[in-house]
């Protein structure tokens, strides 16, 4: 695929400042010229950290709600894992839980500065991993840009500095990490995530319960993969965060837009390296247009900025694509999939938005909060080959729905 990144011209009408139009060139540039460009490929893994009982429920969970497949436990030194796939051109998913609910490392830590983490301390979406040809080269590289990385004694969990693996500190901005690898993660034995350890009888039952719900109401093959990857932040670092993280992956500023209606922005950042990007799934950044403090003099609505503050920096929402096409009597895929999910018991925030019908366009919609992930699961289908990757008002509707459920109310944190 032929890209050229320093003509291409970004989408949208977010206006970025002057420090970000001169950095962002310049982070392009000297990703081609010191080599990260060709030495980073694409998304290999995403890695999510649970509660140390939640770990069975969440493959449960899903199961119903993905496309995604248990391939592999294992036990390692100080967590337990499992790994999913759902194809092998598309990301792993590496579900963590730690063996004892008083581990201690950045993650409880950061989550009990937050009114509605602090009930699932150990649980955070980590961050992703991305293909890698030599880790001792890249990690100096970029290192000389001011990149931090684990090295072991830095952090409590070895997973971060397992060899093989190279992860970057939690960002300032965003408190994922950035990690890289020359594994294969389609041999998961490879990964020397530890001991291998077996599903119990009842276990793997579980699981073939939930993959024939799927196979059964014909949602599964629906199902496509990882889309896109939402992170929300706070207003004044939008750029920063963007920034940060074309400098480490090989990604591009795809384009920013105004959600005027929920006084925020939406920033896409995507690979152009891949001919569809459920194989190295988009970055999306959102903040608010206004920090807090300011934004009380308008009094607008600010359910991203929000979040922030009750949840702390973090992933927000991963969204699965649909794939385009009727069910049955005119019936969109999307809608077919979400109304068989709801007549499973699964929640969601609001109805449907978007309309497909003869022109190119977008249909939509958030789950509610997984108590185990903490995550909103976002179902999307884009119609007739739509490629604007997001329309304003869909997203709008969105952002309203997700506010409404992320309320804090004072005094009842600890109940």
């Amino acid at each position: 695929m032929s890209f050229d990144l320093m003509s291409y011209q970004p989408r949208g009408d977010k206006k970025n400042s002057d420090f970000f139009t001169e950095y962002l060139p310049r982070i392009y540039e000297r990703r081609i010229s010191s080599g990260i460009a060709d030495q980073v490929g694409a998304m290999r893994a995403i890695v999510i950290q649970v509660e140390t009982d939640a770990l069975f429920d969440t493959l449960v969970e899903l199961y119903v709600m993905t496309p995604y497949r248990h391939t592999a436990s294992y036990l390692g030194q100080t967590h337990k894992f499992a790994v999913m796939h759902s194809h092998a051109d598309y990301p792993a998913l590496i579900l963590m839980a730690p063996l004892s609910s008083a581990f201690e490392d950045f993650i409880p830590r950061i989550n009990r500065m937050y009114p509605l983490a602090r009930g699932t301390p150990q649980t955070r979406y980590v961050g992703e991993i991305y293909g890698a040809t030599d880790l001792k080269n890249l990690t100096g590289t970029l290192e000389d840009q001011n990149i931090r990385f684990e090295y072991s004694g830095d952090t409590e969990n070895p997973f971060y500095t397992l060899d093989g693996y190279r992860f970057t500190t939690p960002s300032d901005f965003t408190c994922n990490r950035v990690g890289y690898s020359t594994h294969d993660f389609n041999d998961t034995d490879s990964l020397g995530l530890g001991d291998r350890v077996m599903l119990s009888d009842a276990e793997q039952a579980r699981l073939d319960q939930a993959a024939a719900f799927g196979a059964d109401s014909k949602i599964s093959p629906l199902m496509l993969g990882i889309d896109h990857l939402a992170t929300r932040v706070l207003a004044g670092e939008r750029e920063d965060a963007i920034l940060e993280f074309l400098t480490m992956v090989p990604y591009y500023f795809w384009g920013a837009y105004n959600i005027f209606d929920m006084n925020s922005s939406t920033n896409v950042n995507r690979n152009a390296n891949v001919d569809d990007d459920k194989k190295s799934p988009a970055k999306v950044f959102t903040a608010n247009n206004t920090p807090s403090f300011v934004n009380s003099f308008a009094k607008l609505p600010m359910p991203t900025e929000d979040f922030v503050r009750n949840f702390g920096r973090r992933l927000h929402h991963m969204a699965v694509e649909i794939q385009d096409g009727d069910h049955a009597a005119g019936e969109k895929n999307v809608d077919f999939v979400v109304n068989t999910l709801k007549d499973k018991g699964v929640p969601f925030l609001a109805h449907v938005v978007g309309e497909c019908k003869d022109d190119p366009n977008l249909k939509q919609i958030f789950s509610k909060h997984s108590k185990h992930t903490l995550l909103i699961t976002e179902y999307i289908e884009r119609c007739h080959h739509y490629d604007g990757f997001f329309t304003k008002d869909n997203v709008a509707a969105l952002t309203a729905a997700a506010g409404q459920d992320e309320q804090y109310q004072h005094g009842h944190v600890f109940d």
